[in-house]
């Protein structure tokens, strides 16, 4: 913020970068947007409801910030691929993706049906390749950018009761464990927080999560992370450096 106002008073242009959330939901989608829209960062919301869509984008405005609203349903592959390519037309790059769609159902291998687990998987896994894969292509020819996903404890811990949950998160987790040295090679990084906690819309606790995910995009990439972990405390903050946060 202080970079960008000395540069306005000598002179200096800084271009505004671009933050991408898919699954703008009212709890850590949203304030996550909100913390990069408070660093001057364009934010681009995405939703299924076009309603809900239209009343977040103009509460940021009112606020004074730059945002904007695009309807996509993660659980369809090419509307999310479609999104990024028109994000990139209208403003040029992505800097920062934030993937945060989820299908939080519940259910046992039991009472799942075969077609609801590979379309459960298809939103809370499929999407966030999809996503990953598309953004990353222009961040790695820039050898620039942040890709941040929102993770779970069932990734970590899954339950019987949450089979496709767990199952997703889990490989959430590992996309970004696994593209993490490949990526910070080509100076892109992905980093994901792995929630262990129950987050309410319009929280404190979503507001500290939002703050992890821009701790982990701040850092300088020779502290760089993979993952951060949030269990209702602010506990493992991402290291920041001199200056970060």
């Amino acid at each position: 913020m202080m970079n960008n106002e000395h540069n306005k008073t000598i002179g200096i242009i800084t271009p505004m970068k671009t933050f991408l959330s898919i699954g703008s939901g009212p709890g850590i989608g949203l304030a996550t947007a909100e913390r990069f829209a408070r660093e001057d960062y364009r934010v681009v919301l995405t939703s299924r409801n076009q309603d809900y869509l239209s009343e977040r984008v103009k509460a940021l405005e009112a606020a004074g910030h730059a945002a904007f609203g695009r309807h996509v349903d993660a659980s369809d592959i090419a509307s999310v691929v479609k999104l990024v390519h028109e994000v990139e037309s209208e403003f040029g790059s992505i800097d920062v993706l934030h993937f945060n769609a989820a299908a939080l159902h519940d259910g046992t291998i039991t009472q799942q049906s075969i077609e609801g687990f590979v379309q459960d998987l298809s939103t809370n896994i499929g999407a966030a390749f999809a996503a990953v894969k598309e953004v990353s292509r222009g961040m790695l020819s820039r050898q620039d950018g942040t890709l941040l996903l929102t993770g779970g404890v069932f990734g970590t811990s899954p339950h019987a009761d949450y089979v496709s949950l767990s199952v997703g998160k889990a490989g959430l987790r590992n996309l970004a464990l696994g593209l993490f040295k490949p990526f910070k090679d080509q100076r892109v990084h992905i980093a994901t927080v792995t929630v262990a906690a129950q987050v309410a819309a319009d929280s404190q606790q979503a507001k500290e999560i939002a703050d992890m995910f821009w701790a982990l995009h701040a850092q300088p990439p020779d502290l760089w992370d993979a993952e951060a972990v949030y269990n209702g405390a602010m506990s493992r903050q991402p290291e920041t450096g001199p200056g970060g946060g």
